[in-house]
């Protein structure tokens, strides 16, 4: 009975590892698709995500953000 106490105690070991070495490679892979490729397009295309070049010449870095009024009928079919 020890003997299948202790299988048990070092395959839910063994189990543990295999699933931390499994996520890792798996998360690695999602984020090297996901963040990695979609990196490399944006930089093909020329696609700068965050505005951080600075200028002596502009005195703020604000944008408008242009909110208009919305007709009631629009704001019922937004999708």
């Amino acid at each position: 009975m020890r003997f299948f106490k202790g299988f048990k105690e070092g395959m839910t070991c063994f189990g543990d590892l295999i699933a931390i070495i499994v996520n890792t490679v798996l998360l690695f892979i999602a984020y090297f698709i996901g963040v990695g490729i979609t990196s490399i397009v944006a930089k093909i295309v020329g696609k700068n995500f965050l505005e951080m070049k600075t200028s002596a010449k502009v005195k703020t870095y604000w944008s408008d953000l242009n909110i208009k009024k919305r007709s009631l009928e629009e704001c019922y079919r937004q999708f």
